[in-house]
C-alpha cells in the first residue's frame, strides 16, 4: 500500500469530518452571529442570553440531522475496516 492511499483515506476522513460537523456547527454559528448583532445594536451583554439559544438550536440540529450523521459515520467505519486486509500486505 502506498503513500497515495494513506493520503486518500485522510483525505476521505476530512471529508466525512466536514459532512457530519457542518450541520451542527453552521446553524450554530449562524446563530451566534445573529444573536451578537442583536446585542450589540441592543448594547445588552448577558452571556447566557447567546449561550442557551445556540445550545437549542445545536440539540434541534443534532435531533434531526443525527441519525444521518450517524449513518455517514457508520458507513466510512465499515469501509475502513474492509481495507484492513489490503493494508496489511
Amino acid at each position: 500500500m502506498g503513500s497515495d492511499e494513506f493520503i486518500g483515506i485522510a483525505q476521505q476522513a476530512l471529508w466525512v469530518l466536514a459532512l457530519g460537523s457542518a450541520p451542527i456547527l453552521i446553524p450554530a454559528l449562524v446563530a451566534g452571529v445573529f444573536l451578537g448583532m442583536i446585542q450589540a445594536a441592543t448594547s445588552i451583554n448577558e452571556q447566557t442570553l447567546s449561550f442557551v439559544p445556540k445550545l437549542i438550536i445545536v440539540g434541534i440540529c443534532l435531533a434531526l440531522f443525527g441519525g444521518s450523521i450517524l449513518l455517514l459515520l457508520t458507513d466510512f467505519t465499515r469501509e475502513m475496516f474492509a481495507r484492513i486486509p489490503e493494508m496489511a500486505r
